[in-house]
Parts: structure tokens; sequence; C-alpha cells
């Protein structure tokens, strides 16, 4: 599910950026624990309430209590179970972070308000809507700089947060909310999104604006993957490779809203 965070991790050394939220001053380079999780200082960038990308378990390089990082091993974030390749995530919402989960723990947390709410499972689910394209008047209304944006509802924040992949990595842009609000009132699919733990991606291209409702590791998977591959001012031809990879593999696994909606009835 994460495959481009595992090639980051592997094949890339970052600089930190800041926690979404203040912590303790710690030496410059440094990185302090705070039950399981690493919070890093280091470059400024990061958005507000965006979830800090080096501070997913496995992209900072650093090792955990037992020595896991070192023998290539991770470890649940909660319970310490051995993960293997293909496991799920959780958005910490006092921490405003990733955490790596087993599947026993993923499961725990996708009920509601399961933990007192601090812990949300990240969906797995792709949607699109064919049928509700979005048009270039949409999206010049959003008047966003790029060709390539993703949204979340920040429930820290209360408020929708968009950001686009950057060679810093994730970069926050100014968003019209009464615009946003207007153009969810006509595309369903952006209502459609789980505060925190989902986004919807929007992909600009000469063959029309793509759009996609995508859990919200994907984005920084994404994000991690382009900020190694990024050369010059667009980026590069491996950036633009990695991109279009993404982007098959999407379409390849999106489901249309109006199917879902079909088979399964309304709601998650």
């Amino acid at each position: 599910m994460t495959t481009g965070l595992r090639r980051f991790a592997k094949r890339a050394a970052v600089t930190p950026p800041p926690s979404a939220k203040p912590e303790a001053t710690a030496p410059a380079g440094a990185a302090a624990e705070t039950d399981g999780h690493q919070k890093l200082n280091g470059l400024e960038g990061l958005v507000a309430g965006l979830p800090a990308l080096d501070s997913i378990p496995g992209l900072a390089g650093t090792g955990s209590q037992d020595g896991a990082a070192d023998s290539g091993v991770e470890h649940c974030e909660l319970c310490r179970e051995v993960l293997t390749d293909r496991h799920g995530h959780l958005v910490d919402t006092d921490k405003r972070s990733l955490a790596c989960a087993c599947r026993a723990c993923y499961l725990l947390f996708t009920q509601e308000g399961a933990g007192g709410g601090r812990y949300r499972a990240v969906p797995e689910r792709i949607y699109h809507d064919p049928s509700r394209p979005l048009s270039d008047l949409d999206w010049n209304d959003l008047q966003i700089p790029v060709a390539m944006a993703f949204f979340f509802y920040n429930s820290a924040i209360g408020r929708v947060v968009a950001g686009y992949p950057s060679p810093a990595g994730p970069t926050e842009c100014e968003l019209d909310l009464q615009a946003w609000d207007k153009i969810a009132a006509e595309h369903p699919l952006l209502t459609e999104m789980a505060p925190d733990v989902e986004a919807i991606l929007v992909n600009r291209t000469d063959l029309g604006n793509e759009v996609f409702l995508i859990p919200i590791d994907m984005c920084y998977s994404l994000v991690g993957e382009l900020r190694m591959y990024w050369t010059g001012f667009d980026g590069g031809a491996e950036v633009r490779t990695a991109m279009a990879t993404f982007m098959t593999g999407l379409r390849h696994r999106a489901v249309a809203l109006e199917r879902r909606t079909a088979d399964h009835g309304p709601g998650r």
C-alpha cells in the first residue's frame, strides 16, 4: 500500500522538518521520542496541521528502542507486533502524525471513537467520479498555482487544507474556502472524504482534470518519492516518471463513486 514510503525510507536521507505542533527544544538534528513517535526538528516548511512527513515511522532513519530499524524489522507503533510488508496506518490526531499498525490494532481503530478518538485508521479505498468532472473554471476558482494538489479536512484547525508536492516536501497553498464549499456542493466526491485520514487529489492534464479520493498516507508516499527524485525547477524526468507511475496505479484501483453507492449504499 505504501511502496513509495518504503523506497523513500531505504534510498533517501532527508533533512527532518519540524512537527506540526510546537515541541520541546532539542539539539539541532536530534530526534526526541514520545510514545513511540519520532518528533524531529530541522527545516522550516511543514504547513500547519499537515502530518509531519519525517515523523512517519521508517522515514527518518532513526532506530526504535529495540533496534528494529537497524535490523530492517518494523513494529506496530501501539503493540510492538512485528509488521508485514503490507500493514495499515493510523493518524494520531493529537500529534498530527502517521503511525504504522498491525492488522489487529488497525481494525480496532476503524470503529468510530475507538480509544477516545485519538487514533483514526487510514482507509484503503480509492474513488473517482467520472460522471462529475472538475472543470477548468472550478479549478480557476480555487486559485491553486500548481497542476497537482491534494486537499483534506484537518479536524484540529477545523478546515480544509490544500497542499502540493515540492522539493522541500509538502507545501501549503492558500485555499479559498468559500470557493471550495461551492465546488464541493456540486461534486459529491469532495464531501465523501473522511476528516484527517483521506484526501482529494487533483491532477491537471491536457486531457482534463483527474480527481481521486485517496488515503492520506498515499499523499505522503507521493510527496516523499518526488522529494527524493526532484531536480531543477520542474522536478526533472525521474519526477515525471514517478508521477506517471503513481497516477497509473490510481486509475487502475479507483472505483467509480456511483458504483460504490449502488453496491454498498450511502456512507463508508
